[in-house]
């Protein structure tokens, strides 16, 4: 932990971008910051770390948040550059980390662009195969429309997963109705009676076998299954008083974005009246204020809130607002094959673009033991540690005889945030213990993992039928 602490800060491309964006030469900009030229020239070309004075000064100078500095964006550009090629169509080029590193510092933007191409030619590319062609053959689909999913991902991770407007909005219904008391589902059903003339009926499984939510426009009736418990059924009157109230102002923040797909632009509203429930039902600055009081218990916040685990950590990722920022969780759902049905990151953690997760992270193990929290610190290759907090949620109640269907959540923050947590209570964050984990096996170049599934993408494999190693895939280190 003391070496996180004292770490040095090399930010000279990120200063150098500010510098031209503001139209400055080095002169003006370190006459109007207080530090010599020949100082902010080092700091640029990387060869003198960044010092907290000169960072305070830029932020109270430009206005800009000391987290502008912390490397998010190059973090993310350099595990997306490492991804695409880690291809084997890239083979030969032979471009080391460090001159990848090089160009996510110096150009993240640029690595997004590339990172966009090499997204349709994927996209291309799976079209040709069989199943993308059983898909395009539905009536009505188009290539284009295989990725909606990842398209509106993209979108909500460029905003850092922070509405503002949702937020204030939200905020202030909440104040209006009261909803701090204990009776939210009355008021919300109050509310959708009152303004709208909708009428809400808990429904039995019967009728809705496969339903869990339908909005019954003619009738004016909103239908809700009886599977769900009490913190969903609110979280669906609080959605649907979104598309109801706030459904312009969702349409105007989904159409700041040019959307390929029809499919897109519908999962983006729904993403983002989703976005509006959570804030309803915990309001920022409240929030914000109690998370920070009771050192993150999700749980607790849970009870609390009458929310349940899993839109906690939803909120807790959310917690961006300027001058009022909560620790910058990373946050992960998957089902027990490891498939990844949801992932945001409001900090430099990075996630594979293009498959799963690593199978050393323990949020695997929780199915293992159903509600138990699990923590962890875990590094990654290149060296950034986190804390990781895991546990399996069930999305619905299952009647006898059916599949329970179980989902393991998975939040974190870098480990510099971890004595903020409740979680790292006992924990020895001075010498740290951390797993080795990898974005995916086809990503990671770790050799001898037990749990490695496939060969790494960047590696030639080593064969020898003389000889087996703890993994089934040996590679070259060179």
């Amino acid at each position: 932990m003391a070496e996180n602490a004292t770490k040095k800060i090399f930010a000279g491309p990120r200063i150098r971008r500010l510098r031209r964006e503001r139209g400055l030469s080095q002169g003006q900009m370190a006459a109007e910051l207080g530090f010599s030229t020949s100082y902010l020239n080092l700091v640029e070309r990387n060869q003198r770390p960044v010092s907290a004075q000169f960072l305070l000064r830029l932020a109270e100078v430009y206005d800009v948040e000391l987290t502008a500095f912390a490397g998010t964006d190059e973090a993310r550009a350099f595990a997306d550059l490492s991804e695409i090629l880690a291809d084997p169509m890239f083979k030969g080029i032979g471009l080391s980390r460090g001159e990848m590193q090089d160009m996510a510092d110096a150009a993240p933007k640029a690595v997004e662009a590339f990172t966009l191409i090499y997204k349709s030619f994927q996209q291309a590319r799976q079209n040709a195969t069989e199943l993308s062609s059983q898909v395009v053959e539905r009536e009505g689909a188009t290539p284009e429309s295989i990725f909606p999913v990842d398209e509106v991902r993209d979108f909500i991770h460029d905003r850092k997963n922070y509405f503002p407007e949702l937020d204030e909005a939200a905020e202030t219904m909440h104040e209006e109705l009261g909803l701090e008391r204990d009776d939210a589902f009355m008021v919300l059903t109050g509310r959708l009676d009152e303004e709208h003339g909708i009428r809400v009926r808990i429904m039995p499984h019967e009728v809705m076998p496969e339903t869990l939510r339908h909005f019954d426009f003619h009738r004016r009736q909103l239908l809700i299954s009886e599977m769900l418990d009490q913190s969903a059924r609110i979280f669906q009157l609080a959605f649907q008083l979104a598309m109801l109230e706030f459904k312009p102002m969702i349409q105007r923040i989904g159409d700041t974005h040019t959307w390929q797909t029809e499919e897109a632009r519908r999962l983006v509203r729904i993403s983002l009246a989703n976005y509006f429930a959570g804030a309803l039902l915990m309001p920022y600055t409240r929030f914000l204020s109690d998370a920070k009081t009771l050192k993150y218990d999700i749980e607790h916040l849970g009870h609390r809130y009458n929310t349940s685990f899993e839109q906690v950590c939803h909120r807790l990722t959310t917690l961006q607002r300027p001058g009022e920022r909560g620790v910058p969780f990373f946050f992960i759902r998957v089902d027990k094959a490891g498939n990844v049905s949801k992932r945001f990151s409001a900090g430099r953690f990075h996630f594979s673009r293009f498959g799963g997760t690593c199978p050393l992270w323990n949020v695997h193990d929780t199915f293992a033991y159903p509600g138990r929290i699990a923590t962890q610190i875990i590094q990654m290759p290149d060296e950034t540690t986190y804390f990781s907090v895991a546990r399996t949620v069930r999305r619905v109640g299952a009647i006898y005889g059916q599949v329970d269907q179980q989902l393991a959540i998975g939040l974190g923050c870098d480990i510099a945030y971890a004595r903020e947590l409740i979680y790292a209570k006992g924990r020895d964050l001075e010498n740290l213990d951390a797993t080795p984990v990898g974005p995916n096996c086809r990503l990671c170049e770790r050799p001898a993992c037990p749990q490695r599934a496939n060969p790494p993408l960047t590696k030639a494999l080593v064969l020898d039928e003389r000889s087996r190693g703890i993994s089934a895939y040996r590679f070259a280190q060179e």
